[in-house]
């Protein structure tokens, strides 16, 4: 086995060469998660198999003999790996988490939010309409952004005035450039604000989330079962929702706006009708993976994998889920190739197993209205020239920094 531990970028600049180096090192490769030395799975079939294997578990508390010791306060992604909710939760005390949470993203509650979204999509673009012709506007800052937060904060009922401080600490918590002292200072600002919006919600109840989990939490501590939400559990599973829930899609958006416009031949199969917006959201589910390496999952017991490798008990496995998604077991020679019209658009950007992303829908939807409804608005959207799009400063979360774009050339 190659011993050579890559050191993963905090900043993402170097993800596209990152994940080729993972796919071409076999079903595991080591790698350095700033500063802890962990296994990076980019082969679709191992983590596949690794996802749905009892002897892998998210819960470092229980799983991971680093933790807290050598975590807590000196490892700058602990909230990733400390928080206690379903993200982390293993076996059944995740079964548990999940079965109080599922009904909150029921297929026809997700559904019936279609109608809003598009609404709050439309009063978006009729800002960007007022962008005078031949000026650039950020698409990230004025559109996929914030479209993402006005759905998440009507859904978990976030007062106007939280939402803005939710976005800045969200943002942090995907930041790995952070230090272990910044991390955990931001930390605690997310977690007073949480603990604020739960105090308002019992107080003052509403029909969202927020409320239905606090009801939900409450009810079951009076009946005394020990299948209740514990006030902790609460916290870290609105923080879930929160971040899940914003991030990921901004990203989706994102990238959604930047291959199509760095594709215009995939752009015009939509315009002629060979090709669906839904074929778009995942075909760049697919290319660009909204998280590009997820944290973490543990060995309960020694692990072997095809090729001779064994995953100590113990030991940390990091889902690379960007370089799988240009994997070409799943894709063959083509794998590098945007293609809307792709046969097969196989991908893991959701997860897969007793993990799978419950707001995936969600997610897709958000997407799909929020593209077809801006290139249908604008079909003369181009970047801004001479824009030199950057990467976001995460080796977690895959997006730009900024998407500088002109909505319509300018006048001549």
């Amino acid at each position: 086995m190659d011993q050579h531990v890559l050191t993963l970028d905090p900043t993402g600049t170097n993800r596209h060469t990152e994940d080729a180096y993972l796919r071409a090192h076999g079903p595991a490769t080591r790698v350095d998660l700033l500063g802890q030395e962990v296994w990076a799975i980019a082969d679709p079939a191992v983590l596949k198999m690794l996802l749905v294997d009892s002897r892998v578990s998210k819960d470092a508390a229980r799983h991971w003999p680093k933790f807290p010791d050598e975590i807590v306060g000196k490892w700058p992604l602990t909230l990733w790996v400390g928080v206690n909710n379903m993200f982390t939760a293993y076996g059944a005390d995740h079964r548990r988490l999940r079965r109080l949470v599922a009904p909150a993203f029921a297929a026809r509650r997700m559904a019936a939010l279609a109608p809003r979204i598009e609404e709050m999509t439309q009063a978006l673009l009729d800002n960007l309409a007022a962008t005078p012709a031949g000026e650039s506007a950020d698409l990230r800052e004025q559109f996929a952004v914030p479209l993402p937060i006005q759905v998440i904060s009507s859904l978990m009922g976030l007062p106007l005035e939280a939402q803005q401080a939710f976005r800045g600490l969200v943002d942090a918590v995907f930041d790995t450039k952070l230090s272990s002292e910044e991390a955990t200072e931001n930390a605690v600002k997310l977690y007073g604000v949480l603990a604020a919006l739960v105090a308002e919600k019992r107080e003052n109840p509403g029909d969202d989330m927020t409320s239905l989990l606090i009801a939900t939490r409450d009810d079951q501590d009076e009946e005394g079962d020990g299948s209740a939400l514990t006030e902790q559990e609460l916290l870290d599973t609105l923080l879930l929702v929160v971040s899940a829930g914003y991030e990921t899609t901004v990203n989706l958006i994102d990238q959604g706006i930047t291959t199509l416009l760095a594709h215009p031949a995939e752009r015009a199969k939509v315009d002629a009708g060979t090709a669906r917006w839904r074929d778009v959201v995942e075909e760049t589910l697919r290319f660009e993976a909204p998280v590009a390496h997820l944290p973490l999952r543990y060995a309960v017991e020694d692990i072997e994998l095809p090729g001779g490798v064994t995953i100590r008990q113990g030991e940390a496995i990091l889902a690379s889920y960007a370089a799988i998604g240009r994997h070409p077991d799943l894709h063959g020679e083509s794998a590098d190739v945007f293609d809307v019209t792709r046969a097969g658009q196989d991908h893991l950007a959701f997860g897969y197993g007793v993990h799978f992303c419950l707001g995936s829908q969600l997610a897709r939807m958000e997407a799909e209205i929020a593209l077809s409804m801006l290139f249908s608005r604008f079909p003369d959207l181009a970047l801004a020239p001479g824009t030199e799009l950057k990467p976001l400063g995460s080796l977690i979360s895959n997006g730009h920094d900024a998407v500088p774009i002109v909505l319509e050339p300018a006048a001549q």
